[in-house]
């Protein structure tokens, strides 16, 4: 089996995985960005299906390794608390060292945002479950860097192509996904386990970003 074939096998396991976990919700969301959506990815879920979050890491490996490279970072950071599990995770796994940025600085101690040792001039790479607008990542970007750090690219499972690539693109973060929601959407959809109502709600929404 080819790297083409291998890839395409990923793809639909991991679309089964979206089904079988229900991390694919359909409704009225608010979404962290504050935008509402007619559809929800809930992968926080996944950690609590230890067969699906063992098949969910080996898609983030394959990521790293074929898009990114272990020799091209030093440290793992993430955005909590939805890419923490999943970073720390990576982490053990390559022997790298993880770090992770506070939503809002500490009140007391050193009062810093990085949680983890950050040197200057360490390169780091960015772990998120999924990207919209990109906010989370572009502020864990500007933190990381503050402190020193090099940041040129970010992993995520799931685009979910609102603009947040073009964001990170913007400030020179290179974002590498396992999936884009049109694709989801699209195969879905071809295997009739969403019907053409629930696929042109994902389609628009991509649109409006």
């Amino acid at each position: 089996m080819d790297n083409k074939q291998i890839a395409v096998k990923d793809e639909a396991e991991f679309c089964r995985i979206l089904i079988k976990t229900n991390a694919l919700k359909f409704g009225v969301f608010k979404l962290t960005s504050g935008k509402l959506s007619p559809y929800y990815v809930d992968l926080r879920s996944i950690p609590s299906y230890p067969e699906a979050f063992r098949k969910i890491m080996g898609f983030y490996g394959v990521l790293i390794k074929d898009e990114v490279g272990l020799d091209s970072f030093d440290r793992i950071s993430c955005v909590p608390t939805s890419g923490l599990l999943f970073a720390a995770v990576l982490a053990y796994q390559h022997s790298k060292p993880i770090l992770y940025v506070r939503r809002e600085a500490k009140t007391h101690g050193r009062e810093r945002r990085i949680e983890g040792v950050l040197t200057p001039g360490d390169r780091v790479i960015l772990v998120d479950d999924l990207i919209t607008t990109g906010k989370s990542l572009v502020d864990v970007t500007q933190v990381v860097r503050g402190e020193g750090g090099i940041v040129t690219d970010a992993i995520v499972l799931l685009d979910r192509e609102e603009g947040g690539r073009g964001n990170l693109e913007r400030i020179g973060v290179k974002l590498h996904s396992f999936m884009r929601i049109s694709e989801v959407a699209n195969r879905l959809f071809n295997l009739g386990v969403i019907d053409e109502s629930k696929y042109r709600d994902i389609i628009e929404q991509c649109s409006r970003s």
